[in-house]
């Protein structure tokens, strides 16, 4: 079986499983969104959830969020882990939300990754799901099930990245990022994996 094979019944059965994906972190616009996957390095979806409503009643946007103070911030995102780096990234980045984009989270991968604290996978986010610009964003679960289903050498997440983006349709981009996230939760946890179906169909 080829890998194109392999990634058509990938593709396939991930819609069977799969057919909505709702965004997992609560988010109202991009700058919300934004700042809950910045939180969310290192740290659950689930955990991320409950402090981001504590965070967001006070500020949930960039003007709110600079009239808070770095020590407040990170106060309230304590329990999300590498918050000393976080709170700094989060009140620097509204600061210059502010100087330089009018207060808007900007549209292009290129400004976005100039934030503090946003990398190349937290802008992947943020386009692909505030914006529906077409991005595979790659976290743990999709580099590990990428390289389980022999579809990357999965060397490094980059390559990860180049390799799904040549295999999927760019239309499918947006929504198959989500639905191996999901899978991954489900079937084929870190510690083990003999619950991973679509490997043992495809392998």
């Amino acid at each position: 079986m080829t890998k194109k094979e392999r990634a058509a019944i990938v593709m396939e059965e991930l819609e069977k499983c799969y057919p909505q994906t709702p965004i997992p972190l609560d988010h109202k616009d991009a700058y919300t969104l934004l700042i809950a996957v910045l939180l969310s390095a290192q740290c659950t979806d689930k955990k991320v959830n409950e402090i981001t409503p504590l965070l967001f009643e006070l500020a949930d946007t960039p003007q709110k969020m600079v009239t808070l103070s770095v020590d407040q911030i990170k106060s309230i995102i304590r329990p999300c882990g590498l918050s000393p780096a976080k709170s700094k990234a989060i009140h620097r980045l509204s600061e210059m939300l502010l100087e330089q984009h009018e207060g808007q989270v900007p549209e292009n991968f290129e400004a976005l990754e100039a934030l503090p604290g946003v990398g190349h996978k937290t802008a992947s986010v943020v386009m692909s799901q505030a914006f529906g610009v077409p991005a595979f964003p790659v976290d743990t679960h999709i580099h590990r099930l990428m390289a389980q289903w022999k579809l990357t050498s999965g060397k490094n997440v980059t390559q990860t990245e180049k390799d799904a983006k040549r295999l999927f349709p760019v239309d499918r981009w947006n929504k198959l990022h989500l639905q191996i996230i999901f899978y991954g939760r489900e079937f084929s946890p870190a510690r083990g994996h003999q619950n991973d179906f679509i490997g043992k169909m495809i392998l």
